[in-house]
C-alpha cells in the first residue's frame, strides 16, 4: 500500500485493507484491544509501516504499523519515534525497528 499525505488518510486507506483492530505495545508484547487478546512477538508480523513527520512541531513525528496476528486479525499501531517516554522491551524495539 502507498502511503498517503496524513496518518489519518494513511489509517483509512489501511481500514479499507482489512486493518481494522486498535493494537497497543506492553512491554514484550502487542495488545489487539478491539479482541482483548495479548500477542507476544513471535505471534504477529509488522506488514507495512508508515512515518510521520509533524510539519509544524517535531514532537509530532509517529510511526504507523500495520500488523497482522498469527490467527489472522489485522491492525493497526501507532507510536512515536525518536526519544520515547514508553517502556518496551529490547526485542520489541528490535521487532518493530524501522529497517
Amino acid at each position: 500500500m502507498k502511503k498517503k499525505d496524513t496518518l489519518s488518510e494513511t489509517m483509512n486507506a489501511l481500514r479499507n485493507e482489512g486493518y481494522v483492530d486498535d493494537l497497543n505495545v506492553l512491554d514484550d508484547q502487542i495488545e489487539n484491544k478491539t479482541k482483548k487478546k495479548k500477542y507476544p512477538i513471535d505471534d504477529f508480523e509488522v506488514d507495512h509501516y508508515f512515518r510521520f513527520e509533524g510539519v509544524s512541531n517535531p514532537a509530532d513525528n509517529s510511526i504507523l504499523y500495520a500488523i497482522t496476528t498469527s490467527d489472522g486479525h489485522k491492525g493497526m499501531l501507532v507510536d512515536g519515534y525518536g526519544k520515547s517516554g514508553g517502556q518496551i522491551s529490547d526485542k520489541m524495539l528490535n521487532k518493530l525497528q524501522i529497517k
